[in-house]
C-alpha cells in the first residue's frame, strides 16, 4: 500500500488529549480537562453533546459501551451501558401474536431500556470528579442555543422527512422547520431535551455529589422520564419497517429494574500488544479473534498493504464474524465462551480453511463439542421502507457509518474510549415531552428460540458497539474506535494493524484507504449479507484490487474517503500523547496540548 500523506497532523503535548466524531464534542472534553476535570468526566460531558450535536447517530435513549483505565484502581475495566429486552418482548408475542419474522427496525417495538444515561453516568460517579450539572452544561447549552447542522444531519433527516410527514407526526414537529428540511449550516435547537435536561438537574439537586448522581439516576429510570416514556410506548401505535403500525412493549417497570454494570474485560495478546474489549453481548471479541487468526496464519510474514495482506484480513474476518453469528448473544450457555474463541489451538485450526481464494461460506467453529446454530434471516414478503439498516440509511456519496465515538487521555494518565450510539432521530417517534426518541436495539435479536442472541425478557441484545483500549509493553498506549454498525472491528481492525504492523502514525493509519466486507448477515434490519463483496475506496492501487479480483472477491469500488470515521488517543512511551481523528465527513477532530 503506498504511502498515505497524512491530511492533519497527529497532535502531540503532554497534557490531555481529546479524539471524537464531532469537533464540538472534542472542544467540550478538552474544555473540561483545561478546567480540571479528569479523562472520564471529559468523556461525559463529550458523550452528552455528541447525542445533541449527531442526532441522527446517537440520542438519550440509546446505549453506551466504555472501555477504560484507570490511575487510581491501576486495571481495565468495561462499562455497559447496554439496555435489556422489555418483559413482555418474547418470542411466542412477536411470531404468533403479531405475526412477525423479525423485529422491525424502526418505531417503538424494537425499545429495549435506554441505557446510555444509566452508563454514562455510572461513567461519572465511580471515577470522575464533576458534579452533574458541570457535565452536562455543554450539551444543555448546546441545544438550547443551537449548533450549526452538518451535512450528514441534514441528509439524515431529507431521507425520512416524507415518512415523518405522513407517520410520524412528532418527529416532524420536532426536526422540520415549518414542513422543511433544516439547510446545511442552519442553527438548530433542541429546547425540549435541554428543558429534560434541565429538569433532571432540578430534581436530583442534592449536597453530596454521588448522592445526586443516584438521584438522577432514579429520576431517569424510575421518575418523570420513565413515566413519559412509559405513556408513550402504551398510547398510539406507530408504523415501522415491517410496514403496519404496533406500540411499543417497553414499560417504566422495565426501566426501574434496570441498571448499568461494571464488568471485566476480554483480551487478547498479539506480540507486545494487548488489546481490551467487552464482552460477547456485543461483538468486541471478533476484534480479538481476528487477532488471533492473523497471529495463527502469520500475517507479520505478509507485507503490510499487499493484496496477500488485505486477503488475509478479510478471509480472518470473515471466519471470527461467522463465530458472531452463532455464538455471540447474552444467554451465557458456554462457560468461557470468549477464552474458547481465543484458544491458540482452535484458531490455528480455523486459520487452516484461509486459502488463496475468497470464500464463499459461512463458516462458524464447533465451540465446547456444540454445532454451530446460524439464526434464520427469512424477510421474504419483509417491507423495506427508510429506516431500515444502519442509520446511516445511504450516504449519496457522504462518508458511512453510523454511531459516535469519543477518546480521551489525562494528564494523569487515566483513558476511555466510548461507543455512544442508538435513539437516532429517525430510530422511532420523537417523544414531544422529553424531546427524544427510542432506540430500536431489539432488531439485532433473533427470534430463534435456543440461539445465543434469541429475544428473551431481561437480555441483552448482541450489538455492534466496541471501543477498544490497548497495552503495550505492559502498559496502557492507545484508546480507539470508530463509529460503523458491523464495520467497527473490521475498520479499527485495520487502523490497529497499521499501526503495529505497518509503523503508521495514528493519522497516517486513520486516512490510509479503507475496505469494509459485506460477506456475512447485517446486524440490523433486515440483515442482508452479499458473500465475497468487498467494498474498496477508490484511493487502493489498481494493481491490488486486480489481484483480489482474481482471488475471487467481489471488489466493489466507492468513493475516495468514504468509509469509517476512527478516532484514536495514546501515552506513548517517550512520555508525549498523541491524537488524531478522522477527516472523512469533516466532523471529527482531535484536540489536545
Amino acid at each position: 500500500m503506498a504511502h498515505v500523506p497524512p491530511t492533519r497532523p497527529t497532535l502531540t503535548g503532554n497534557f490531555g488529549m481529546v479524539a471524537s466524531t464531532h469537533w464540538l464534542a472534542s472542544s467540550s472534553a478538552m474544555s473540561v480537562l483545561e478546567n480540571g476535570g479528569n479523562a472520564f468526566d471529559a468523556a461525559v460531558a463529550a458523550g452528552f453533546v455528541l447525542q445533541v450535536v449527531e442526532p441522527n447517530l446517537s440520542g438519550p435513549a440509546g446505549e453506551m459501551p466504555a472501555v477504560l483505565w484507570s490511575e487510581r484502581d491501576q486495571r481495565v475495566d468495561v462499562v455497559c451501558g447496554q439496555g435489556t429486552a422489555p418483559a413482555a418482548a418474547t418470542i411466542e408475542h412477536i411470531r404468533n401474536d403479531l405475526g412477525l419474522d423479525v423485529v422491525p427496525g424502526t418505531g417503538t417495538l424494537p425499545a429495549v431500556v435506554p441505557g446510555a444515561f444509566g452508563g454514562w453516568m455510572l461513567l461519572l460517579q465511580r471515577w470522575g470528579t464533576w458534579r452533574l450539572a458541570d457535565v452536562l452544561r455543554y450539551a444543555i447549552g448546546y441545544a438550547r442555543d443551537g449548533f450549526p447542522t452538518a451535512p450528514l444531519v441534514a441528509q439524515a433527516i431529507e431521507n425520512v422527512a416524507d415518512m415523518f410527514r405522513t407517520d410520524w407526526p412528532t418527529s416532524a414537529a420536532a426536526w422540520l422547520d415549518h414542513g422543511q428540511v433544516p439547510a446545511v449550516g442552519s442553527r438548530l435547537r433542541r429546547l425540549r431535551l435541554a428543558e429534560t435536561y434541565e429538569r433532571v438537574i432540578r430534581e436530583a439537586a442534592r449536597p453530596d455529589r454521588d448522592a445526586e448522581i443516584d438521584a438522577a439516576v432514579d429520576v431517569w429510570y424510575r421518575g418523570f422520564v420513565a413515566d413519559e416514556i412509559d405513556r408513550f410506548c402504551q398510547s398510539d401505535p406507530w408504523i415501522d419497517t415491517s410496514g403496519e403500525c404496533h406500540r411499543g412493549l417497553l414499560t417504566g417497570d422495565d426501566m426501574a429494574g434496570w441498571s448499568a454494570t461494571v464488568e471485566a474485560p476480554a483480551s487478547f495478546a498479539f506480540g507486545d500488544c494487548t488489546v481490551f474489549k467487552t464482552d460477547a453481548w456485543g461483538q468486541g471479541p471478533v476484534f480479538l479473534q481476528q487477532l488471533a487468526l492473523l497471529d495463527a496464519a502469520g500475517i507479520r510474514s505478509i507485507p503490510y498493504g499487499s493484496a496477500e495482506y488485505i486477503h488475509l484480513l478479510l478471509e480472518a474476518g470473515k471466519l471470527a464474524f461467522a463465530d458472531r453469528e452463532a455464538w455471540y448473544g447474552d444467554s451465557g450457555t458456554i462457560d468461557d465462551l470468549v477464552p474458547r474463541l481465543l484458544d491458540r489451538s482452535y484458531n490455528c485450526a480455523r486459520a487452516v480453511l484461509i486459502d488463496d481464494t475468497a470464500s464463499l461460506e459461512l463458516r462458524p467453529g464447533s465451540i465446547a463439542g456444540r454445532v454451530p446454530h446460524l439464526p434464520r434471516h427469512d424477510l421474504v414478503g419483509a417491507a423495506r421502507g427508510v429506516g431500515y439498516g444502519e442509520p446511516t440509511l445511504g450516504t449519496r456519496g457522504h462518508v458511512s457509518g453510523d454511531t459516535c465515538h469519543v477518546d480521551v487521555v489525562d494528564r494523569w494518565g487515566n483513558m476511555v474510549s466510548a461507543t455512544p450510539s442508538g435513539g437516532w432521530l429517525h430510530s422511532s417517534p420523537d417523544i414531544p415531552s422529553l424531546g427524544f426518541c427510542l432506540g430500536t436495539r431489539a432488531q439485532m435479536f433473533c427470534l430463534e428460540h435456543g440461539h445465543p442472541n434469541s429475544l428473551r425478557p431481561g437480555a441483552r441484545p448482541r450489538t455492534t458497539l466496541t471501543p477498544s483500549l490497548a497495552f503495550r509493553d505492559g502498559r496502557p498506549w492507545l484508546a480507539f474506535g470508530t463509529p460503523g454498525g458491523d464495520q467497527q472491528d473490521q475498520w479499527s481492525l485495520a487502523f490497529f494493524c497499521a499501526v503495529v504492523l505497518g509503523g503508521l502514525s495514528l493519522q497516517e493509519a486513520i486516512d490510509a484507504p479503507a475496505f469494509t466486507s459485506e460477506h456475512f448477515p447485517g446486524s440490523f434490519y433486515p440483515h442482508e449479507s452479499h458473500p465475497g463483496r468487498v467494498r474498496m475506496e477508490s484511493r487502493f492501487d489498481a494493481a491490488v484490487v486486480d489481484d483480489l479480483r482474481r482471488r475471487g472477491h467481489d471488489v466493489v469500488p466507492v468513493a475516495p474517503w468514504s468509509l469509517g470515521r476512527l478516532s484514536a488517543v495514546s501515552r506513548d512511551g517517550d512520555g508525549f500523547y498523541r491524537a488524531a481523528a478522522n477527516a472523512r465527513g469533516d466532523l471529527g477532530y482531535a484536540v489536545g496540548r
